[in-house]
């Protein structure tokens, strides 16, 4: 194999598929990247055996082939590589090395054969769509923050995408939670994606996407069957195995009946319980909401510390009520909110609020109280 690449592309490129590169790994092939160059081209894959990156990149390939290389220090050494270089990359069948030459730079690398990476060989898709990558982008942003941690239970590790809405009014939705919060958000659905099954996509494989997406005006076309997920964008593909669970029935979560709408300007909002939360303790972090008609006062009170009060004028007219949070959870749901007015609709101390966007409907975050 001889081929010759452009630094900065080569280097774009590594920066994609690396990520998905374990620091420690008990399989030594999986700390490793294939290089392939064919055909003017040179195509680099990298994989954890749950997610696989693959880009091709344009190259001027003198020999045809392929090796295996270590992907963390590949990249240190192109990214350490002068701006501007061409960048040969050389490997010989007889010698288990990869050779790299950029100017007077010379560097050679262990590689592993080819045989032994692993194909996470997708194999049939049942469904395909195309979706603007910002209504990609703009999904995970939305709903990533509350995907849970909790390993225990797996099946909320990730955002579950699948066909909602009616019939006039179909959706592509994706929603996560944590037990805690929940948030949602609905795309107008896509041709395509109409009858496709219901998947939890991995934690990871949004994170992945996420930074997969520079270029908020590309296409992104969407391949899913009851196991993996497929996305390309561009010149990269990303296949993932997804979390092979039960979603909750997440809509049960979702009160109807709050009929107490307390309207807040988001920005004030989100300072006032920024500023009082400064007082909450690491484990508490509990902020108090008393509400009165034309009135929201924000509390907190930490026996070790002291107290701090905040009071908003804001648009309420009902009972008044008490209701306490997670300041920290408050803060993340109004970091979502696009517009500039939030819509709070409250039951009691006790039961879920909704919050939206005044002007924005596709949107829709649910928060458990905490006691005060």
């Amino acid at each position: 194999m001889k081929v010759t690449v452009e630094r900065a592309q080569l280097l774009k490129s590594l920066g994609h598929v690396h990520r998905v590169v374990e620091r420690r790994n008990t399989i030594p092939i999986l700390g490793n990247v294939l290089v392939r160059a064919e055909n003017a081209k040179l195509s680099l894959k990298a994989t954890d055996l749950d997610l696989e990156v693959t880009e091709t990149l344009p190259a001027e390939t003198a020999t045809a082939g392929s090796t295996t290389v270590p992907a963390h220090m590949f990249y240190d050494i192109v990214r350490k590589l002068p701006d501007g270089s061409q960048i040969v990359l050389e490997a010989d069948g007889d010698r288990a090395v990869l050779a790299i030459r950029a100017g007077r730079s010379r560097f050679t690398l262990q590689t592993l054969p080819e045989n032994d990476f692993p194909d996470l060989a997708a194999g049939d898709m049942s469904h395909s769509f195309s979706l603007a990558a910002k209504d990609v982008k703009r999904l995970i942003d939305r709903t990533q923050f509350a995907i849970s941690t909790e390993e225990t239970r797996y099946y909320l590790n990730g955002i579950y995408l699948h066909a909602a809405g009616t019939a006039k009014a179909a959706t592509l939705r994706g929603v996560a939670t944590d037990g805690h919060r929940l948030a949602q958000l609905d795309l107008v659905q896509p041709k395509g994606a109409e009858g496709m099954p219901g998947v939890i996509v991995p934690r990871k494989t949004v994170g992945e996407v996420q930074r997969l997406i520079e270029d908020t005006d590309a296409e992104m076309t969407i391949e899913l069957s009851q196991a993996k997920i497929r996305f390309t964008i561009g010149n990269v593909v990303l296949t993932s195995k997804l979390i092979d669970g039960t979603f909750p029935d997440y809509g049960r979560v979702i009160p109807q009946g709050n009929d107490k709408e307390l309207i807040v300007d988001k920005k004030d909002f989100e300072n006032a319980v920024d500023r009082v939360s400064t007082i909450s303790s690491e484990r508490g972090r509990a902020v108090k909401l008393s509400l009165s008609p034309g009135k929201l006062v924000l509390s907190v009170t930490n026996p070790d510390s002291g107290s701090a009060t905040e009071e908003l004028e804001v648009e309420y007219a009902s009972d008044a009520l008490d209701i306490g949070f997670n300041s920290r959870y408050l803060l993340d749901i109004a970091a979502q909110i696009e517009g500039d007015v939030a819509t709070l609709k409250l039951a009691d101390p006790g039961s879920p609020t909704l919050v939206q966007d005044r002007d924005d409907k596709s949107a829709l975050y649910v928060l458990m109280p905490m006691r005060v």
